[in-house]
């Protein structure tokens, strides 16, 4: 996703952007239930902007971390480097801390500099329901902490993402809708804004995946409003080991002011760095 795009997901805490269905349906993580899986075995979250419902195993520990280049329709380019920490507090919920480091010429006083820090934690509400499949719910707090003048909001941001995931077959399916309001005048970025995704991820031989989504950004108001955008990411996914995947892909404008990119990045989960009494073997 876009740099802009980035921001307000990171309002909504969907890291980044970001999971790699491809793996977690080629290997067997079809139920989300964190007690009846290998808490070992790595769930991505990355790379697409949407979300599963799936929860990391009481006490355990997975890092998310990503790179993505960006050309805007204006010819401008810029690269961020999205980290994404997931920490399991339950059997049906999870930790987020989320924050990226960015490069962007326009930024006064550098190009390199941090983003705001969010907050969240994703509750899975219900298991294989017939409508809703998983579903859990992803309120998350912004927290005004970039390092520099438009890497970040420059207000507390508000989210609540809802996240919907079926597993179809051999096809994982997730649908997310979210909703952020953030505090401030609206000068650095609106005051309201949404999103929403279907992403698809599949296996294609052995521990090579792919993922398909369309994600996109209602039109938002204000000062610094921008027109709806909706695009198109496509990319393979590698499970190099149970608890360490790779990806890599593209993401291609829809409509709106959405820029190109290229993105490559791993999941890695450490194992259970909780207390021996919270640790499943």
């Amino acid at each position: 996703m876009s740099w802009a795009c980035f921001a307000l997901a990171s309002c909504l805490l969907i890291p980044l952007p970001l999971h790699a269905q491809g793996i977690r349906n080629a290997f067997a993580q079809a139920s989300a239930d964190s007690t009846s899986r290998d808490p070992h075995a790595v769930q991505p979250e990355r790379p697409t902007v949407a979300t599963h419902a799936g929860t990391v195993a009481p006490g355990w520990v997975e890092l998310e971390e990503g790179g993505e280049w960006d050309k805007a329709p204006d010819g401008s380019r810029s690269f961020f480097a999205p980290t994404n920490l997931k920490i399991g507090l339950a059997s049906h919920a999870q930790l987020n801390l989320l924050f990226n480091l960015i490069y962007d010429r326009a930024f006064p006083g550098g190009a390199f500099a941090t983003s705001d820090v969010t907050i969240g934690v994703k509750y899975r509400i219900v298991d294989d329901d017939r409508i809703l499949g998983d579903f859990a719910i992803l309120p998350a707090i912004t927290l005004p902490t970039a390092s520099a003048r438009g890497a970040g909001t420059d207000a507390y941001g508000f989210s609540l993402l809802l996240i919907s995931s079926h597993q179809l077959g051999p096809v994982a399916m997730d649908l997310n809708a979210g909703l952020t309001h953030r505090s401030g005048d609206g000068t650095a970025a609106p005051k309201s804004a949404g999103i929403w995704t279907a992403s698809f991820g599949f296996p294609i031989s052995g521990p090579v995946g792919a993922t398909i989504e369309l994600f996109g950004y209602p039109r938002t108001t204000g000062p610094v409003g921008t027109d709806a955008t909706a695009a198109l990411l496509i990319g393979p996914t590698l499970l190099v080991r149970e608890w360490l995947a790779l990806d890599a892909g593209i993401i291609a404008p829809i409509t709106g002011p959405q820029a190109r990119a290229f993105y490559t990045g791993f999941v890695w989960n450490f194992g259970c760095l909780g207390p021996k009494r919270v640790c499943r073997p």
